[in-house]
């Protein structure tokens, strides 16, 4: 708007839709104004109801009236607005370079306000005065200044560009409308005009709306990276805490085995001294018998030897040092033990880890139903569509494209295609069980090898031996056979994980998978095994609380 300088500003009065000074304003909850046209058509295009200056949502979809305070604000601001542009189109102003010259003023050239199509003259306030109040010169077309007139005239006639022929889509004058295009259909430009400007005001309603859609897939997108790193700082601090914890363990654990060992040596060395400093007195009393022995020995006055040789003091007693040892403390298993005892702390930290981990996953806990149209006719569904069991008799059903018809198997009724999800069984009493997921496009009607490489990401239990739908299998160890599995799968991560929930253990995760289709939940029971496996598989509700 060429009103900017007015005492009001234009910006208080811009609408932050469309950009422009409000038409027929009204007010959000928020306290945000903007045109009432604008925001009814932002909210029918949007999905939410959101302010669009601020962002925040609604629950339901306000009511919104005009606001008659600023509604007069603007009108006010119009007027002004308009009254600064009449005053200074009436200023006498020389035509600056870019700007269209009067053509009828002689000497300085003063700026063109208005240009006539009939006259192919621009004028000045001063001379375009006649256009004004002359009553014939009234009926000519004024145009906003052009310099170039003459191509607003028909190039070969030189008579004004007045009418728009349909047929060519393109602007002639009235002598081309008998002439050259005689059979065509015509318009005047005026209604062509406003059937182009209508065309442009609905391309632009478009443009807008495709704005406001990427405007709000930008914050999505925004929102989304902002989630990502908030869940990375969080793993980031969780992952700092736990490896800390598990340093600690590991130096309090080679700290104790390292007194433990110098506890032992230090004892054995005290014991050692203490025999020492007993050898040492004896050495030294024997030393001193022995020098007296000596030298009397060396007498050779006989009388004096008989009777000095009494007098000889008594052997000092002795210890019999013949069976005295010292023997090396043993320090074998010593630290077999120590690392028995770190395995025993990590295998404990390890459970808080996984049962941490498996309420992450169980927050993405799906509602899955069984479908009928893909099962085996050996099974067995409950009407709920929670389990299935395995059925002697072969019911005669429609051999439907997706129904199994030789592996006694079923999907769930859900898929997906992006996003983690998880849903948990119970194979509780049952002998042998699949389950996991598979692609869409899986081979239903012969037997093939469940692996990954052919759409299964499945684990199998048969007894006790645990294997992974690979080939060959992968055979995998439990500590105990689970009576509840938990099956999580991140589509976009190409992860699948398998969970003792009752242990809160991992049981095996494939990694680096590459989904290009829907996946779906499998379940297979199993044969009956002559009643030994005619349990049910029984999808479970996910209790998030434990």
């Amino acid at each position: 708007m060429s009103a900017a300088s007015c005492l009001l500003s234009e910006d208080q009065f811009l609408c932050s839709i469309c950009l422009d000074v409000f038409t027929a304003p009204v007010t959000t909850p928020c306290a945000h104004n903007v045109c009432k046209a604008c925001i009814t058509q932002y909210w029918e295009v949007n999905e939410r109801y959101q302010c669009p200056a601020c962002r925040k949502l609604f629950e339901t979809r306000p009511e919104l009236h005009i606001n008659t305070f600023i509604s007069e604000m603007v009108a006010q601001f119009r007027r002004e607005a308009q009254q600064k542009a009449s005053s200074s189109s009436s200023e006498q102003q020389a035509a600056k370079p870019g700007e269209v010259p009067c053509d009828v003023c002689t000497g300085t050239k003063l700026k063109a306000l208005k240009s006539c199509l009939v006259c192919l003259t621009s004028y000045c306030h001063t001379h375009l005065e006649p256009h004004l109040t002359m009553k014939g010169l009234k009926r000519h077309q004024l145009i906003d200044p052009e310099e170039n007139l003459e191509c607003r005239m028909c190039m070969k006639h030189d008579k004004p560009l007045e009418l728009f022929c349909k047929t060519d889509q393109t602007c002639v004058c009235m002598l081309c409308s008998v002439v050259d295009h005689k059979t065509h259909e015509f318009v005047p430009l005026t209604e062509e005009y406003e059937g182009k400007k209508a065309e442009l005001g609905k391309t632009e309603a478009e443009i807008q709306q495709m704005i406001q859609k990427r405007r709000l897939k930008l914050e999505e997108i925004k929102e989304s990276v902002k989630m990502s790193k908030d869940a990375a700082d969080r793993e980031k601090a969780e992952g700092v805490q736990v490896f800390t914890a598990l340093k600690k363990s590991v130096d309090r654990g080679l700290n104790e085995l390292i007194k433990q060992i110098e506890d032992k040596q230090e004892t054995t060395k005290k014991q050692a001294e203490g025999f020492i400093k007993d050898l040492e007195q004896e050495i030294s009393e024997l030393m001193k018998r022995s020098s007296e022995v000596e030298q009397l020995s060396r007498s050779k006055d006989h009388l004096h030897l008989l009777q000095s040789f009494s007098s000889l003091k008594d052997a000092p007693p002795t210890k019999d040092w013949t069976k005295v040892r010292i023997h090396p403390p043993s320090y074998e298993g010593t630290v077999v033990k120590a690392v028995d005892q770190l395995k025993k702390t990590l295998k404990k930290n390890m459970k808080k880890l996984f049962e941490a981990e498996l309420k992450k996953v169980q927050q993405y806990a799906v509602d899955v139903t069984l479908d009928p149209d893909t099962a085996n006719p050996q099974l067995i569904l409950s009407d709920d569509g929670k389990q299935v069991h395995f059925g002697a008799e072969l019911k005669k059903l429609p051999d439907k494209p997706e129904r199994f018809s030789k592996g006694v198997c079923v999907l769930g009724n859900q898929s997906f295609s992006s996003g983690r999800f998880y849903f948990e069984v119970q194979v509780k009493e049952k002998t042998k069980w699949f389950l996991g997921v598979v692609r869409e496009s899986v081979n239903r009607k012969k037997y093939i090898t469940r692996s990954h490489q052919n759409g299964y990401w499945t684990l199998l239990l048969n007894k006790n031996i645990c294997l992974v739908s690979d080939d060959p299998p992968i055979r995998v160890f439990l500590k105990s056979r689970p009576e509840k599995v938990g099956v999580f799968v991140d589509y976009e991560e190409g992860l699948v994980s398998f969970y003792d929930v009752g242990d809160a253990a991992l049981i095996y995760s494939f990694t680096g998978c590459s989904f290009t289709e829907k996946l779906h939940p499998f379940f297979c029971p199993c044969s009956n095994d002559g009643g030994k496996n005619s349990a049910p598989l029984i999808i479970c509700p996910v209790n998030q609380s434990v």
